[in-house]
């Protein structure tokens, strides 16, 4: 587990020279250990960072900013509509369920990391709420699209969301401005839920969930703080992001 260290501090080139783990600074060194890094953040391997290292902020806003990373969430829906293809019997019962994450999975809050580091700054809680309360995040096209389409078949549909309860206004009308609607609930995070990690009270709203007898087909989000702790979905769905990590 990576410790939580400041960006200026966490120089990941120089702590591997210095534990002997490689002995050149080179470009291509440089470039291959953040592809690296970004592919371990993804599967979980490196977990617990406050900031993307400094040496790899560029390789991160490369990627997120680019058509790979498009790509990358395009295959990610469509491997969702092949599950929903085979996977689930509607019973027409209401029971049925699918959650979706809300930052980086239907809203995206890339431009407001384009002018914090994209993950080289730690985050400021206070700044970023300050802007999802201007409710300018562009949606997540290619889950907008899924959105509408598992709503479609029938499947309630869940936003379950780290934000807080004091967002509720303006996150509301983000998602409806952008294009979603529909949705059967919103559960974001009261006072009694901001101390708890967002794990547990993931693993939380889904038990409630289950409690009142629904079925969880899926869950798509970013993080895997998502996915993790029971009661677990039928299958979770992960869009990559790097950016940042939720506990």
């Amino acid at each position: 587990m990576i410790g939580l260290v400041s960006g200026g501090d966490w120089n990941i080139l120089k702590w591997r020279e210095n534990n002997g783990i490689i002995r050149s600074k080179s470009k291509n060194n440089l470039h291959n250990y953040c592809e690296s890094w970004r592919m371990n953040v993804e599967v979980n391997n490196i977990r617990g960072f406050s900031v993307v290292p400094q040496e790899c902020v560029e390789s991160v806003k490369k990627y997120m900013t680019s058509s790979q990373y498009k790509s990358d969430c395009e295959r990610a829906m469509e491997e969702v509509r092949v599950y929903l293809s085979e996977c689930c019997t509607i019973k027409g019962d209401s029971k049925d369920a699918w959650i979706f994450d809300i930052d980086d999975t239907l809203l995206s809050t890339i431009p407001y990391y384009k002018k914090h580091g994209f993950g080289g700054e730690k985050v400021n809680a206070s700044s970023l709420e300050a802007w999802m309360k201007e409710g300018k995040a562009p949606a997540v096209d290619h889950t907008l699209e899924l959105f509408h389409e598992i709503r479609n078949r029938g499947i309630k549909i869940f936003l379950v969301s780290s934000r807080k309860e004091t967002l509720r206004s303006p996150t509301v009308d983000n998602l409806i401005k952008v294009g979603y609607h529909g949705w059967a609930t919103l559960k974001l995070r009261g006072l009694d839920d901001e101390l708890m990690e967002v794990k547990k009270y993931q693993s939380k709203v889904r038990q409630q969930m289950v409690d009142e007898g629904y079925r969880i087909w899926g869950i798509v989000g970013d993080q895997w703080s998502s996915f993790e702790g029971l009661p677990s979905a039928h299958r979770t769905f992960k869009l990559p992001n790097s950016m940042y990590y939720v506990p």
